[in-house]
């Protein structure tokens, strides 16, 4: 685990990870003009909270890690492995009709932020210094055991990228203390990873048929596979269903209303 940096700038807290180089953060509740349930800086729109506060919290994000937000690339996430490479022509902002479905985002376009949500599910960054790429992955259990990552790496070796030159950062996410599941994710999990498997579950103590998983011990796992350097993979500590005053939490949600963090890279 890697001591991620905190960053506050207008109010707006929001997190980096030393192995990334170009702008980037992975977002908090911190520092946006939403309430009630949705307080205060929430991503995400549908969910209840005026459209408007959606909008001024994007404002307020864009300023903080100084990128374009209203002419950005954005996921339509649906939890599967579609990777998407991005263009000038991809340029939206935000609460725009997404005209695509994709979990993951990849450019080599300058200036072009890529941007995927996240409210337990686990955050990764890639960026390729050398050849100057990069990609935002929104890897929940069933986007990382049908290999969303490895679709990434493939997405971004097109562009000329080389597994060994990536620089990862897993950011924070529902931590193997919360993520309490049945056996058909550590099954999906044995699929996806083989015998390196077993060392992201364990059972519930006390509880048959019941595991906990460390699902960003397997997407780490899985990026070494891949060819990415330990040494280049930074993983939050953080546990977002631990710390619900601090980060949007599906497994937490109040009411069943919650708002959602931002992962977003910039080159």
């Amino acid at each position: 685990m890697t001591d991620f940096i905190k960053n506050e700038k207008n109010g707006v807290v929001f997190l980096t990870a030393p192995t990334i180089t170009v702008r980037h953060g992975f977002t908090t509740r911190a520092g946006g003009v939403s309430g009630g349930n949705f307080a205060s800086l929430n991503l995400s729109y549908g969910r209840g909270d005026p459209a408007e506060n959606v909008t001024a919290n994007y404002r307020l994000l864009g300023r903080a890690i100084s990128i374009n937000v209203f002419s950005a690339a954005f996921t339509k996430q649906v939890h599967g492995a579609e990777v998407r490479i991005c263009t000038d022509a991809d340029r939206a902002a935000p609460g725009d009709p997404t005209p695509y479905e994709a979990d993951g985002l990849v450019t080599n376009v300058p200036g072009l932020p890529l941007l995927a949500f996240t409210a337990d599910c686990v955050p990764v960054l890639l960026h390729d210094p050398a050849a100057k790429v990069a990609a935002a992955v929104h890897c929940g259990w069933r986007s990382s055991v049908m290999d969303i990552l490895g679709t990434a790496v493939e997405k971004m070796a097109s562009l000329g990228s080389v597994p060994a030159d990536i620089r990862a950062a897993i950011g924070p996410a529902i931590g193997s203390c919360c993520f309490e599941t049945g056996a058909d994710v550590p099954e999906a999990i044995d699929a996806w990873l083989g015998r390196d498997a077993e060392k992201c579950y364990w059972p519930e103590a006390g509880a048959a048929g019941r595991f906990m998983v460390d699902l960003r011990a397997a997407n780490r796992l899985r990026l070494i596979c891949l060819g990415v350097m330990p040494e280049n993979i930074a993983v939050s500590s953080e546990c977002t269903r631990c710390a619900p005053d601090k980060y949007w939490s599906h497994r937490w949600a109040k009411g069943g209303e919650r708002g959602s963090q931002c992962t977003v890279i910039c080159l």
